[in-house]
């Protein structure tokens, strides 16, 4: 047997499988407990656009979502919450609750044209959401009610830019 052949013998191959199976085994259980608290605790989102001026930035904020509030139930008037656009299932919008199931919402239905208003009562199993910014914001006034089942979480806090860190406004 030559001298290399020797070599690869004395490596104990068995040990460095098992212990590289080991640190493999281990970085997949770290991922998968991120993913699942990405997806049913808590995350960050991207916030770009003109919909909730001033209480977001236009060029972009990140911020914190709790996502085990709209499960239970802890979704209020005037929290910000992230929620499947209607419009496009693909898409992930922010807008601001402003009635729950069986409030009345009055509402400006083109507030850059006329002061002509109209009132809704929120059905069972849906809120009424708006953007901040009335005049730049596809939200309940073109939609109509949302149901609940598309709020995927409440922003809770501001993380980025850190000039701006903190907790979300509420517009009640």
């Amino acid at each position: 047997m030559s001298g290399f052949a020797r070599r690869l013998a004395g490596i104990p191959w068995r040990e460095i499988a098992g212990d590289a199976f080991s640190r493999v085994f281990l970085v997949a259980q770290a991922f998968c407990a991120v993913h699942v608290v990405n997806a049913h605790v808590c995350s960050f989102a991207l916030v770009r656009g003109a919909s909730m001026l001033p209480a977001m930035n236009l060029a972009g904020d990140v911020v914190a979502v709790d996502r085990l509030s709209a499960r239970y139930g802890r979704v209020a008037p005037g929290d910000a919450v992230l929620l499947i656009s209607p419009e496009d299932p693909h898409k992930a919008v922010v807008k601001r609750v402003v009635g729950m199931a069986g409030d009345a919402v009055t509402y400006l239905v083109d507030p850059g044209n006329s002061d002509a208003s109209k009132t809704v009562v929120v059905p069972q199993g849906h809120v009424w959401v708006q953007g901040d910014n009335i005049y730049a914001s596809r939200d309940s006034r073109q939609f109509g009610p949302v149901p609940y089942g598309l709020i995927t979480g409440k922003i809770f806090c501001r993380v980025w830019p850190l000039k701006d860190f903190g907790p979300i406004d509420s517009k009640e």
